[in-house]
């Protein structure tokens, strides 16, 4: 079976989407209708701009929800999805690929969502860590034993890989720890905030309502949700899991893993960059990724 997978923010590169955008009048058009949707030429960022320009939240998440979503549609015919998935930000991408969101919506939300992950960000200073060479339980333990500050698991990216999130405090100490413990990396991360942990709350009541304002249709295959990793075709479900997402950790080892138990042999990286078809190989080898 065929999984489409879309990234995640990180994923962004000066240039993206401007070879879609020349080589394919439906590219055009929905470019287009985004910088519209928008108010500003998001367009004139993504082909022109600086790697800077692209790292604003604000930009950045719609810019990767584009040239992800444009990518599967001028597909056409020949994207026929049985499974989809994305990571954290490319939930998105995999709810529009898949049916559930229109393109618009799927954009709109977007956009209320970086816009509410900035000010969550700039309301209380927090950031990120990565970690390397640890089972998911030591980070997990090393975590928990944390009392005085916020510091949780954030990204189960594959096996031995974890990024954890939390307070700036919390994440030198929790750094510390797992040094301590055998890590053989936890490194800071040059991100603007503590995503997909507790302190991300304001953002996620400001996206509830957008989010409940907001039509979700069934998709036309599963969509396997960062939440718990399981598939969802209810549109009830997949608002509470899109939701929740915000303050809880994107649980993609265990997602890769289902969809591989559920039948997936192929896996297609939809949109920029190749980071998820690295992650994918690492869960399990034997698996195509592309």
């Amino acid at each position: 079976m065929r999984a489409y997978v879309f990234p995640g923010q990180g994923a962004q590169f000066p240039g993206m989407g401007k070879d879609l955008y020349e080589n394919s009048s439906l590219a055009k058009e929905y470019f287009e209708k985004a910088n519209t949707i928008l108010g500003f030429r998001i367009t004139d960022l993504m082909f022109e701009g600086t790697a800077e320009d692209l790292k604003q939240t604000r930009v950045t998440q719609p810019a990767i929800f584009l040239h992800s979503v444009i990518s599967a549609l001028v597909m056409g015919e020949d994207f026929k999805p049985e499974m989809v998935a994305g990571h954290s930000l490319g939930e998105f991408s995999a709810l529009v690929a898949a049916k559930a969101l229109s393109f618009e919506d799927g954009l709109v939300l977007v956009s209320k969502r970086a816009q509410a992950m900035q000010k969550a960000c700039e309301s209380e200073p927090s950031t990120m860590a990565a970690v390397l060479g640890l089972s998911d339980e030591d980070v997990e333990e090393v975590c928990d034993g944390i009392k005085d500050e916020i510091v949780v698991p954030a990204n189960y990216n594959c096996p031995g890989q974890l990024v954890i999130s939390g307070s700036i405090a919390g994440i030198d100490k929790a750094c510390e720890e797992l040094k301590a413990k055998g890590a053989k990396r936890a490194l800071r991360l040059p991100v603007g905030g503590a995503f997909h942990s507790p302190l991300m709350q304001p953002a996620a009541e400001e996206l509830k309502a957008a989010i409940d304002a907001t039509i979700v249709s069934s998709p036309i295959c599963p969509v396997y949700q960062n939440v718990n990793a399981y598939p969802q075709t209810d549109p009830a479900s997949i608002k509470e899991n899109l939701i929740a997402q915000l303050t809880a950790p994107v649980r993609w080892t265990q997602t890769v893993k289902n969809m591989i138990t559920d039948g997936a042999t192929d896996f297609v990286e939809v949109g920029p960059g190749d980071v998820l078809k690295g992650l994918i190989k690492k869960v399990n080898p034997e698996v195509t990724a592309h």
